[in-house]
């Protein structure tokens, strides 16, 4: 039996919880490692999710919750060892006494790759783990043709969240559950909804993921942005879970201890994404949600689950993660792997 080669989940993903303080050169620190991919949400008021990565560079903002083109702002001003520095007040990453989640992903290896390279037609650069199954993509679009692009994971991704950076195009999702011919859509409510043309009815290989005639994720010479997920045992999952509309609800195994669980209904349009995590919810039950597609402040008691040595369960009956029949996709990073590199339960170490 192969075991994890990540002891330490936290080395590659980790939240950090933080006040802002309104002020230039706010140092966040004890991320635990130089992050790649920053997604930053208020949890108490309705500000904006803020994405930002090394890839684009600190200055460039995308919103999760908008179709709005990339912005140029310094409202983050560093990626550092231990974390990032926030500049001058801004209410969507640093407002005073307002307090923010950070999500952190580690990618860490720069690359560069031509077209003709590797399987690929479209040249591409950006930075990966193989590790840790991640890799941040930059590539222009060319929406005439269908198009491959290499993403560095050799392996092949589960999921990948697309934003056209030049135009007000969605944040397209493919995920390998719901399959080639499907799309979810990050900003909104959407369920599954059928775009043969945005991944031209391919899967992804080891190498390449392939784009077809869709401004969402091959706008024409336009700038794209892809992070792109390969499935790591013991470390993160991707996979996808039928409600069964009970309180005493559906266990689902992920071989971790969740830190981070992102979960959509794709058999119905008129539910949030939520993402749930061990920081702000440290104890069960985990209760404490927010919206990626909604400026929102925190939920509570919106999502309810429950984070388990091997998995999550869910603890509440409404539609949101647990409709009786339906079907959700998820996705998820581990606190804890089950058992280490050595084949010892993490809970031993």
């Amino acid at each position: 039996m192969a075991y994890t080669t990540i002891d330490d989940p936290g080395e590659y993903f980790n939240t950090k919880l933080y006040t802002g303080n309104g002020s230039a050169g706010h140092a966040i620190t004890g991320v635990g490692f130089q992050p790649d991919w920053i997604w930053i949400k208020d949890r108490g008021a309705t500000n904006w999710h803020s994405v930002r990565d090394s890839v684009r560079g600190t200055s460039k903002q995308l919103f999760t919750n908008e179709t709005n083109a990339e912005e140029t702002a310094a409202y983050v001003t560093a990626f550092g060892s231990n974390g990032f520095t926030l500049g001058t007040n801004n209410t969507d990453v640093n407002a005073s006494n307002h307090t923010y989640a950070s999500w952190n992903w580690k990618a860490g290896t720069s690359f560069s790759n031509s077209a003709g390279a590797n399987g690929a037609n479209l040249a591409s650069t950006g930075s990966v783990s193989t590790t840790a199954g991640f890799s941040i993509v930059s590539f222009t679009g060319n929406r005439d043709e269908t198009r491959t692009v290499f993403h560095k994971l050799n392996a092949v991704p589960k999921m990948i969240i697309f934003k056209n950076r030049a135009s007000t195009n969605g944040w397209t999702i493919y995920n390998e559950t719901i399959g080639n011919a499907k799309k979810l859509t990050l900003n909104n409510t959407s369920a599954a909804g059928n775009c043969t043309a945005c991944f031209a009815s391919t899967t992804p290989t080891s190498a390449v993921f392939t784009v077809g005639d869709d401004g969402d994720t091959n706008g024409g010479s336009e700038a794209m942005i892809a992070y792109c997920f390969a499935e790591k045992k013991g470390y993160s999952k991707f996979g996808s879970y039928k409600g069964n509309g009970n309180a005493d609800g559906t266990f689902i195994y992920t071989g971790f201890k969740p830190a981070f669980v992102l979960i959509k209904i794709t058999d119905n349009g008129s539910q949030d994404w939520f993402i749930l995590d061990s920081k702000r919810s440290p104890f069960n039950l985990v209760d404490k949600s927010l919206a990626p597609n909604q400026a929102d402040e925190e939920y509570t008691s919106e999502a309810n689950l429950d984070f388990t040595a091997q998995g999550f369960k869910l603890r509440m009956t409404s539609i949101r993660v647990n409709g009786s029949g339906n079907n959700y996709i998820y996705m998820a990073f581990a606190e804890n792997p089950f058992v280490t590199s050595t084949g010892v339960p993490a809970t031993a170490r």
